[in-house]
């Protein structure tokens, strides 16, 4: 029977970069990966570039699947949505706010906070948590609440919300499964936003996407979920 939930570590990638760096060349940093596989980043100096202008602000609030664990800084799924965004002709600036081992219950602390500290309200914002609710076998009914709670504050905010759905491996039994997969469609139901009913669906069998510790995508994992995800964040922005 395939594992269709996967759990989250509680340990964040730290990319390196020593000495300083030269101008009119890139830089290549090495990052270790999960499992301690290195890797090369190529850095790119654009302090001499202009500002970009966006149409539109993404605010990605999630946990290491957002923060991009064990990947370089641009291979990220923020990093990655914004370059399939703007294939598609939406220039939109998309603010990585992951946060590698958050729980549901840290993603409410400190989802205010992070509000407060934007220069003005995102367009959209996406909720990815409860990977490691179900990593520390916390009970669905506390994710739900806390989950609810930080979509009730983003209502009276009155920001769109495109909802990153979880599911529960089966060997956690079959009570605890039916009551954390249904979590999100109810709480997308009830508070009227977008739904992704199972971010992790074109890694979760893929071993080949997954990372040496069988728990984060690879860079290609995460052009695949962007690939089946961009449409449904583009088709969530308000006009």
């Amino acid at each position: 029977m395939k594992c269709r939930g996967l759990a989250v570590v509680l340990v964040l990638a730290l990319a390196a970069c020593g000495g300083e760096p030269d101008a009119s060349e890139p830089e290549v940093a090495e990052s270790t990966a999960a499992g301690g596989q290195e890797t090369s980043c190529l850095v790119v100096d654009t302090s001499d570039m202009p500002d970009p202008q966006y149409d539109h602000t993404i605010l990605a609030f999630g946990d290491s699947l957002f923060a991009g664990y064990g990947l370089c800084p641009d291979q990220g799924y923020p990093e990655q949505l914004q370059l399939a965004l703007q294939q598609r002709g939406i220039h939109a600036q998309v603010s990585d706010a992951g946060v590698s081992g958050d729980t549901s219950a840290a993603g409410l602390q400190r989802l205010a906070f992070v509000l407060d500290g934007l220069a003005s309200p995102p367009d959209l914002v996406l909720v990815e948590l409860g990977g490691n609710d179900l990593l520390r076998g916390i009970a669905p009914s506390q994710t739900r609440d806390n989950l609810a709670a930080i979509l009730g504050e983003l209502q009276k905010r009155r920001i769109p919300v495109l909802l990153m759905g979880m599911r529960a491996p089966p060997n956690l039994g079959e009570a605890y499964v039916a009551e954390f997969d249904g979590i999100y469609p109810a709480l997308a139901k009830q508070f009227g936003t977008a739904l992704v009913p199972f971010f992790l669906e074109p890694v979760y069998d893929q071993p080949a996407l997954i990372q040496p510790d069988r728990i984060h995508p690879t860079a290609e994992g995460i052009e695949a979920i962007v690939s089946a995800t961009a449409d449904e964040v583009a088709g969530a922005l308000p006009d």
